[in-house]
């Protein structure tokens, strides 16, 4: 996979510098940049580093005296890092999953592959699936009944999609990720402990033990378009309705999302959040590594949660939080220096104490 620096500045619609002919196989960091490598120096922090390799052509920032860092070439971004997903999409060599359909694949008679779909060993698909066109399901991979995948879908190994889901095009489905398992959904004959402890946020009163029933998840999971649900991530289907993801949201590792939620378009969900049952989540949500989402809440479109936040009431639109429980940043970070203080302050509390009970500290 070799590139020039000029076509790969075209490529990402952005101007070459020096000897735009020179020829790139792939790229690195500054330091390990061999000369066939385009160094990743898109800060002066990083272009520091180019004297440590042998690169003779990096990704800069607009501006970048490229000549002064003894470089044969440059690529010249005003961001850098914006034009680092076009080029590593270019750059990519993929998984090696092999076009056409695996003689060790079970295919449905009733299923509907379209044109240039390629299906990997060991694979199912189920009666009355659809797959758009140009789409890969690597190897061990489950696509259950009556599911619609759209047009140039990505399901790696591993990746698991229940049945009656609805998802849209260029979706990619991580390894081992799992779209439309059943809910976490039980009920008790009687009010539960969890319900009476709900209701009084303390004691739960004469609590006896009670067996669990299961409650069947009848509805399916719909995803929009450009969705990314990252390794071992799990969507629950939804009880009744559906469980939805928005256009253009990605979700990282590890994440699970409970019945029957909805995630807005274009929301970042970071590895390890969870979110329970019936969670309505708004357009551009951040939710950075651990955050928890308790059930039955709406969080508002652009809101940001920092990392390890746990949401517990709704969050209006806007708001960006931290903490446990969850509070605007600003008032979290305030609370967390006083926290702090408070050794001290029991320290000079004791001090004023013992000054006060002494005999003869008022004269």
């Amino acid at each position: 996979m070799t590139h020039t620096v000029a076509e790969i500045a075209h490529a990402l619609g952005l101007e070459a510098a020096g000897d735009d002919s020179l020829e790139i196989d792939g790229v690195a960091e500054p330091a390990d940049a061999g000369p066939r490598q385009l160094a990743m120096a898109m800060k002066p922090e990083y272009a520091e580093k180019l004297g440590q390799g042998r690169a003779r052509a990096a990704m800069l920032w607009d501006g970048a005296d490229w000549q002064g860092m003894a470089l044969d070439a440059a690529i010249l971004a005003p961001r850098p890092r914006y034009a680092l997903s076009a080029l590593s999409a270019m750059m990519d060599p993929g998984q090696g999953y092999t076009a056409g359909i695996h003689p060790m694949s079970s295919i449905d008679e009733t299923a509907k592959l379209g044109r240039n779909v390629s299906v990997g060993p060991f694979s199912v698909i189920g009666p009355g699936v659809v797959i758009g066109d140009d789409s890969v399901i690597g190897p061990q991979v489950l696509v259950g009944q009556d599911t619609r995948i759209g047009e140039g879908a990505l399901l790696h190994a591993g990746a698991k999609i229940g049945a009656r889901c609805t998802i849209g095009a260029r979706f990619i489905g991580h390894f081992n990720c799992v779209v439309g398992n059943d809910g976490f959904s039980f009920v008790t004959p009687e009010a539960s402990g969890v319900e009476k402890a709900r209701e009084s946020l303390g004691d739960q009163g004469e609590a006896k033990g009670q067996p669990w029933a299961r409650i069947a998840s009848l509805g399916g999971v719909t995803i929009g378009d450009e969705v990314e649900v990252g390794a071992a991530a799990a969507i629950d289907r939804g009880t009744v309705r559906d469980t939805r993801i928005g256009n253009g949201t990605k979700i990282d590792n590890q994440v699970q999302v409970g019945h029957n939620t909805v995630v807005g378009e274009h929301t970042l969900l970071c590895g390890q959040v969870g979110i329970a049952g019936s969670v309505t989540i708004g357009d551009f949500v951040v939710l950075a590594g651990q955050v928890g989402v308790s059930d039955n809440i709406r969080i508002g479109d652009n809101v940001i949660c920092g990392g390890s936040t746990i949401v517990l009431s709704s969050i209006p639109a806007g708001r960006v939080m931290l903490g446990y429980p969850a509070m605007k940043m600003d008032q979290h970070l305030e609370v967390y220096k006083a926290l702090r203080r408070l050794p001290r302050m029991a320290r000079d509390v004791a001090e004023l104490r013992k000054a006060v009970s002494k005999p003869g500290s008022n004269d």
